[in-house]
């Protein structure tokens, strides 16, 4: 996705240690920290998506997550063969549940979403600070900037993976200097090839939290192809636990 929208919701430095405080690190923490909502929630995603020779997709699902954990639920309302399908994540099981069959396989974290560009990892709400640290060259100089994206002043730094397990192990972000909102993040191969840009288009102030509402992801490697992520209805607050279960996932399915 969420490409959550957005979600969705992250060390090795190029060479050697900064030396100097890190001015990378405290922008990826505040990127955590105004992300993270402090209750469960529930909203409708909608995904558009355009392929080169399969024109346009769009798909409507309903989503709840349960902070405590970081469990989601997803039942799929739109396209019509897709309704009644779903996705459920509980600790450190994942399953995919087809409404024709009445069936749930146990799937993959990076397993695709009703067919989307989205995954399993872009509904998840794990820290930018835990996955990547900022990339340095070999003085221990931050690769680092002030910049103008558009008419807006922002800092422009890159960022390389601590861990394996992400999409991406290279990025660079583009956040607000006035209150660090990520408006641009551009994704890289371990080889440097630019894969995916993302663009934040529009954010709404929930519980003190700036939630990303309206999302674009443009595929870089195949050309043409484009994903735009919109959140709409969302809703924090406590979510019963029955909600997170095959059998609740089921009775939505009916």
């Amino acid at each position: 996705m969420m490409k959550l929208a957005s979600a969705v919701f992250l060390g090795l430095f190029c060479a050697g240690q900064v030396r100097a405080a890190s001015r990378v690190t405290p922008i990826l923490r505040a990127i955590d920290d105004n992300y993270k909502l402090k209750k469960d929630v529930r909203a409708e995603v909608t995904l558009t998506q355009q392929k080169v020779g399969q024109g346009t997709k769009i798909i409507d699902m309903t989503y709840f997550r349960r902070d405590s954990d970081d469990a989601f639920l997803i039942v799929m309302n739109a396209p019509e063969n897709d309704k009644g399908n779903g996705y459920l994540r509980v600790g450190d099981n994942f399953w995919m549940y087809r409404k024709n069959t009445r069936t749930f396989q146990h799937i993959n974290r990076d397993e695709n979403i009703g067919g989307t560009d989205a995954h399993s990892a872009d509904f998840e709400t794990r820290k930018l600070d835990e996955l990547y640290g900022p990339v340095a060259d070999s003085p221990g100089t931050e690769k680092f900037s002030e910049e103008m994206l558009g008419k807006v002043p922002v800092n422009e730094f890159e960022v390389k993976a601590k861990v394996n397990d992400v999409d991406y192990p290279r990025q660079i972000f583009w956040t607000r200097r006035d209150n660090n909102l990520l408006l641009k993040q551009e994704s890289y191969s371990l080889s440097g090839t630019l894969m995916q840009t993302a663009y934040f288009i529009k954010f709404t102030e929930i519980e003190g939290r700036f939630v990303p509402v309206k999302q674009l992801f443009i595929d870089e490697f195949e050309k043409g192809n484009k994903t735009i992520v919109e959140i709409a209805n969302i809703v924090p607050g406590k979510l019963d636990d029955a909600i997170f279960t095959k059998a609740y996932l089921e009775k939505l399915s009916k």
